[in-house]
């Protein structure tokens, strides 16, 4: 019998998680049915947005997560045992399958199977050519058409999304100025994403940095984290601007708290807009997404990089650092 180590949603934060929040439970998996197949998942992916699901303020997708639930989140796996003609033993999938060693799957709760390419490794199906590098791919492409020669300013530059998102920009030929906290991480971001600037929020004035950084205004800004940094943003927004919206990560942990925008009379004044949009509902643009950045990945045109944790139970905590900024660029857990 094969023992699957989950971690368990405990009980909802109040402000930041800590490891308290979190059980590591075991148990013996069940035979497999007809149609099924079992994986042995071999990375986990720790986002911001489940934070969200654990409670303490909303979520985008409805109820949040009850103490009791298995942890929800993206995983890549390996069939080690199959009842399903269409997913062999080897076979490598990717899916919302849950903080968990193993998993059993029908194919019907997958995201995709992957295809390996040449140059493009594992790991990078959950961030580089994965979930996050796609969702950049959408709020650039489908949102904030950003045409050659703008600029776009690209919110939490350091991690998956916005290092994705803003080299997707450079692709496309536009001038791209990142937005991170710290000189460490501005000098990635610059020196290994190959943005054009980088201003650090945890400085003074960066309303004043984002001006010099972009003398032109910005025409694009993808917003990742709302708050204080998108008051920053709207002060340099050009006319006609357009602003993606993935995700409000400064108001996660505030416990309904909620920073009141200022800046919002900007929004009527330059005509701008503003969008919000959800990876789920762009299902039909992943496997172009996926094509082109795992092309971009094998010619060395998109950097990533990856922090990541050993164990399932360690789990809690790596997701706790990454909520705290502790990584750098997409934060995974390896699980064998």
């Amino acid at each position: 019998m094969i023992t699957n180590c989950q971690v368990i949603f405990q009980s909802h934060p109040e402000g930041m998680p800590t490891v308290d929040n979190f059980d590591i439970v075991r148990s013996e998996m069940p035979a497999l049915e007809e149609g099924q197949f079992l994986l042995e998942n071999v990375y986990l992916s720790l986002d911001p947005y489940m934070r969200m699901l654990m409670g303490g303020g909303w979520t985008y997708s409805g109820p949040g997560m009850k103490p009791g639930q298995l942890m929800v989140g993206r995983v890549l796996g390996k069939v080690i045992e199959t009842k399903n003609t269409d997913y062999a033993i080897g076979d490598h999938v990717v899916g919302r399958l849950g903080w968990q060693s193993h998993a059993i799957s029908d194919g019907t709760n997958l995201d995709f199977k992957v295809e390996p390419k040449q140059d493009v490794p594992l790991s990078a199906y959950l961030g580089a050519c994965g979930s996050t590098a796609i969702t950049g791919w959408v709020g650039l492409k489908i949102v904030g058409k950003p045409l050659k020669g703008e600029t776009v300013l690209m919110s939490a530059a350091a991690g998956s999304v916005g290092s994705a998102g803003g080299q997707i920009a450079k692709a496309m030929g536009c001038r791209v100025v990142g937005i991170a906290g710290g000189p460490d991480k501005c000098k990635l971001v610059t020196e290994v994403f190959e943005f054009d600037a980088c201003c650090d929020y945890k400085a003074d004035d960066l309303a004043g940095q984002i001006a010099a950084a972009c003398p032109d205004g910005v025409d694009v800004y993808f917003d990742n984290v709302g708050g204080p940094v998108l008051d920053a943003a709207l002060v340099n927004m050009n006319k006609y601007g357009r602003i993606p919206v993935c995700g409000v990560l400064s108001a996660y942990n505030d416990g309904g708290n909620r920073y009141g925008v200022k800046n919002l009379h900007l929004v009527f004044d330059k005509t701008l807009n503003i969008q919000g949009f959800l990876l789920s509902d762009h299902r039909d643009k992943w496997p172009e997404a996926r094509g082109e950045l795992e092309s971009m990945i094998a010619s060395g045109v998109m950097r990533y990089r990856e922090t990541i944790a050993q164990g399932i139970e360690n789990a809690p905590d790596a997701f706790i650092g990454m909520l705290n900024g502790a990584n750098v660029g997409k934060q995974l857990v390896k699980l064998i």
